[in-house]
Formats: C-alpha cells, sequence, structure tokens
C-alpha cells in the first residue's frame, strides 16, 4: 500500500501543506496559508485545522515545527508565542484528527530531506529564525538549537542572522555574517556538509575560503515538506 502523507511546515510567516506519496513524489497541489498573528496555541491550532480540511484524502500527518519538540509537547517556539512552551500539540491534533501524526522540529524535518547521509551534516535554516540540525551518518541528533547560542558579544546567531537582522542591515552585510557564521560552525563542528535552506537561503551570496567552498551547498526549501517522510521512515 502507497500511504498518503501529509506533509505541514509551520514557519514563522507561513504555513505549508502537500500530500506526498511515499515515493516523495506530490499527490496534490501545495497550499500556503500566513502564520496567523498573534501565533497563540488556540490561534494556530485553528488554522492548521482549517488548512487540513482543505486537503484531499490522506492516511499520516508530518508536522515540521519551529521549535523543540519532546514527547509531543514543543518548548520555546520564541518565533511564534511563548504560551507554546510545554504544549501538548501532538495528543491536540491527534483528538481532532484522528489520524496517525508526527512531529518534529522544522530544521530537523528540512534537515531529513537535505542531507546525503555521510559523515557530520549541519542543516541551517534562514528565515524569521535561524533553526539548525545535527546530523551524523545519516542519524539525527534532535532538537539542536544553535540560533540561541551566543555568536558575537551579548548576541545570537539569530540576532545576527534573523529576519529582523536581514531588514536592519541588508543582504550585503547579512551575507558578510553569515560567512563568519559558518567558519565558527566549521571550527565547532568541522562537518563534511553544511547545508543552508529556509526562505531567505535564496538571498545567499556568501564568500568563503576554498577549504570551505566545496563543504557548503543552498538547498529547497520545499524540503521542509519532503523531509516529513522521514519522520515515518525512521519508525
Amino acid at each position: 500500500m502507497n500511504l498518503l502523507t501529509l506533509a505541514i511546515d509551520v514557519g514563522g510567516s507561513s504555513i505549508k501543506a502537500i500530500i506526498l506519496r511515499e515515493d516523495g513524489t506530490v499527490a496534490s497541489g501545495r497550499s500556503q496559508i500566513p502564520t496567523p498573528y498573534p501565533a497563540t496555541p488556540k490561534v494556530v491550532v485553528s488554522a492548521l485545522l482549517d488548512l487540513i480540511a482543505e486537503q484531499g484524502t490522506y492516511d499520516r500527518l508530518a508536522i515540521g515545527f519551529p521549535s523543540v519538540v519532546e514527547h509531543g509537547f514543543t518548548r520555546g517556539a520564541i518565533n511564534l508565542h511563548p504560551d507554546w512552551d510545554g504544549f501538548p500539540l501532538v495528543q491536540v491534533l491527534q483528538d481532532q484528527l484522528g489520524k496517525p501524526l508526527r512531529i518534529a522540529n522544522d530544521a530537523d524535518v528540512q534537515g531529513s530531506g537535505a542531507i546525503e547521509g555521510k559523515g557530520v551534516e549541519l542543516v541551517i535554516t534562514l528565515g524569521t529564525g535561524f533553526g539548525s540540525a545535527l546530523f551524523l551518518n545519516g542519524q539525527l541528533l534532535p532538537n539542536l538549537e544553535l540560533g540561541q547560542h551566543i555568536f558575537r558579544g551579548n548576541d545570537t546567531y539569530e540576532d545576527f542572522l534573523g529576519q529582523s537582522a536581514l531588514d536592519r542591515i541588508g543582504v550585503e552585510l547579512w551575507n558578510v555574517k553569515l560567512a563568519e557564521a559558518i567558519a565558527s560552525l566549521y571550527k565547532l563542528f568541522n562537518f563534511d556538509k553544511i547545508y543552508l535552506g529556509g526562505g531567505n537561503s535564496r538571498l545567499v551570496q556568501v564568500d568563503l575560503p576554498l577549504n570551505l567552498s566545496n563543504k557548503v551547498a543552498i538547498v529547497s526549501n520545499d524540503l521542509g515538506l519532503i523531509g516529513g517522510l522521514a519522520l515515518w521512515r525512521s519508525s
């Protein structure tokens, strides 16, 4: 049986959905709605249920969510609303939908769709925030939150490279800071490959030293949806 997965990518600015076959081919058109504001659990869950109701037939769900996800609970969705800290999102949606459901950090999901499965692979998502995922020989080390770690002075990676920083300093300087961040992350992880995804990856034009230039790849933001299949393959 070729199970159909409704893949959803919840972001700080938009929520996207598509139905996928097990081989990764598309079984529906892609839907997208703005992330509601204020993005409280009640408002976002309502928007998710409305979006899901508009989809075609599916067998299970895979959702990428912009926070740490532990045992079905969200924690620290700082680009949405403080009320997400400790919210039982898996149980709430399963009670409403009655379908098998898996949820993971959105960068973990995108990374699962991007990696080659060889060596140390780091995934960075550049969007409203600064997401991150780390893999060793294809195995995920879940819930890595690099965005909240100090990069320079008292400022975090997200302070330097999130959407608000991009709006404030412009694309050229943002790229300079991104190159600095990649060099810093290489010293920390000695990665074999770093993948740059997220909505703002389309703006990346970094100049890197020769030892890093062949270790960086820009990947499609659609992997935030396609990577959802990995949540079921890992069972």
